[in-house]
């Protein structure tokens, strides 16, 4: 039996508190460990300095690993908010105080952003097999921790774009938005990728990018609308763009962050009257594109990059069944079966 310490008081909840001046201090430790005692002796001399063996000295040693360098670009940009949220919640933690039901609750204080509570067990796991090489821990407290799924409401699939919305953007739009839309459909990159085309990337009829997420080095053909509108926004410029410009810019030459490319594209589609089209539709449109040219599955990932092509396969297959069936009904149309 656990001998109760002078101040300390139990919750019902098993949790236990350190009560000093009027205030109650969690314990985030098990009674009778010595992470316990050292915890208790901390509150009452006001001293919670950080652990030696911190989750803070964790986190700096994971940046500074060959791991991290060899992670893509875009998986780095995925973790980084998530470091830095673990750092400020329990970065003077001693790493053995950490349990399963703490990161379940972490994810449930984040349960509005989806995305990046799951990313919160992926950053933790890292952390901890670090920890674990170092003979910090024993066990991995992130180890079989179940991914939070995205409310029902929330999910929306993205819509390729229709001819419809492809005429309205062509024909209505002008300056950034249809620049990002004219990017965005050629190219057939993820749209964090968009922003980071340089005019250095383009020769006049190639582009050339090295993906964020994936790390694949691609170089494709413009397509002539891209071709002929990228022509015309030189021709507009008093002088030529730096090289290490990136495309998508403000007026000033400056880069735009992704939420304001979002934004801007965001209060076009609503101008429009096309909201239920976002950016990634765009990249499926692309897809389809290629796939109602003739375009194999491979050839469709040598231009998109993707490393896996179940989406290639979900968007190109709809649109080869849409072929298919406008094949068939002509062939039907032929024999004359079809006729009033």
């Amino acid at each position: 039996m656990v001998t109760r310490k002078k101040y300390t008081w139990r919750h019902p909840s098993g949790r236990w508190y350190v009560r000093k001046q009027g205030v109650y201090f969690p314990i985030e430790a098990e009674a009778g460990t010595p992470e316990f005692d050292m915890l208790y002796w901390q509150i009452l001399r006001g001293r919670a300095t950080e652990a030696r063996r911190s989750w803070a000295l964790l986190i700096d040693e994971l940046r500074k690993s060959e791991k991290w360098r060899n992670f893509s670009p875009r998986y780095r940009q995925d973790l980084e908010p998530v470091l830095l949220y673990l750092g400020e919640r329990i970065g003077s933690k001693d790493v053995k105080l950490l349990r399963p039901v703490h990161i379940y609750q972490a994810m449930d204080a984040n349960r509005s952003r989806t995305r990046f509570a799951n990313y919160i067990p992926v950053a933790v796991s890292l952390l901890a097999e670090l920890g674990k090489r170092k003979g910090w821990l024993d066990e991995n407290p992130a180890k079989d921790i179940e991914r939070a799924k995205v409310p029902e409401e929330r999910r929306k699939p993205h819509l390729p774009w229709s001819d419809e919305a492809v005429a309205k953007m062509r024909q209505q739009s002008a300056g950034l938005p249809r620049l990002i839309f004219e990017i965005g459909l050629a190219t057939v990159q993820r749209p964090s990728d968009w922003l980071r085309f340089t005019w250095g990337d383009y020769d006049g009829e190639t582009l050339r990018i090295t993906q964020s997420k994936t790390g694949a080095r691609l170089k494709f053909p413009c397509t002539r609308a891209l071709q002929v509108y990228l022509g015309a926004l030189i021709e507009s410029m008093e002088v030529a763009p730096p090289s290490d410009q990136t495309i998508i810019a403000r007026e000033d030459g400056s880069s735009l962050t992704y939420h304001t490319m979002a934004r801007v594209m965001r209060n076009e589609r609503k101008r429009l009257d096309i909201e239920e089209f976002d950016l990634h539709g765009l990249r499926y449109r692309g897809v389809q594109e290629l796939a109602r040219a003739g375009c194999s599955d491979d050839e469709i990932a040598s231009y998109s990059g993707h490393y896996q092509k179940s989406m290639i396969v979900k968007y190109a297959g709809e649109a080869r069944k849409e072929m298919n069936a406008i094949r068939a009904n002509r062939k039907r149309d032929k024999r004359g079966t079809n006729r009033a």
